[in-house]
């Protein structure tokens, strides 16, 4: 199974069948912002900076995915982001931080299939045909 695909059947599940709804608009502001040049690394630098390196080491990593809490989220991609990502959602801060604490571990997870961070420009073209898919 390829990961595009694998990709495609964590949103399939996360959108239930229900027209994107919550999970599905935060999933796409997810693939946005992590398509954007640089946006892995600066990713990785804000959870070393968190003190949560371990955390999202585990998510790359084969395997158990470490959980990771709504304070946390926000800590890493800062109150801007979850501000900006709650409007769009149609939700409040708490709960999209909530929904991202969900989200992005499975996310990371799915990424990076064998334990290792795709490069740059391969995740680029991933995200992209996967928000393709999206919408």
């Amino acid at each position: 199974m390829s990961l595009l695909n694998q990709i495609g059947g964590l949103v399939g599940g996360a959108l239930g069948g229900q027209g994107g709804g919550v999970k599905g608009v935060l999933i796409q502001q997810l693939i946005g912002l992590l398509n954007k040049p640089g946006a892995l690394g600066q990713l990785t630098s804000a959870f070393q900076g968190a003190g949560l390196a371990n955390v999202l080491q585990s998510w790359i990593g084969t395997g158990a995915n470490l959980p990771i809490s709504a304070d946390q989220v926000k800590q890493v991609l800062g109150a801007a982001t979850i501000a900006q990502f709650a409007q769009k959602a149609g939700i409040g801060e708490s709960e999209t931080s909530g929904t991202l604490a969900d989200l992005l571990p499975q996310l990371v997870d799915k990424f990076t299939p064998d334990g290792q961070v795709p490069q740059e420009k391969d995740l680029g073209g991933l995200l992209g045909s996967l928000g393709k898919l999206l919408g």
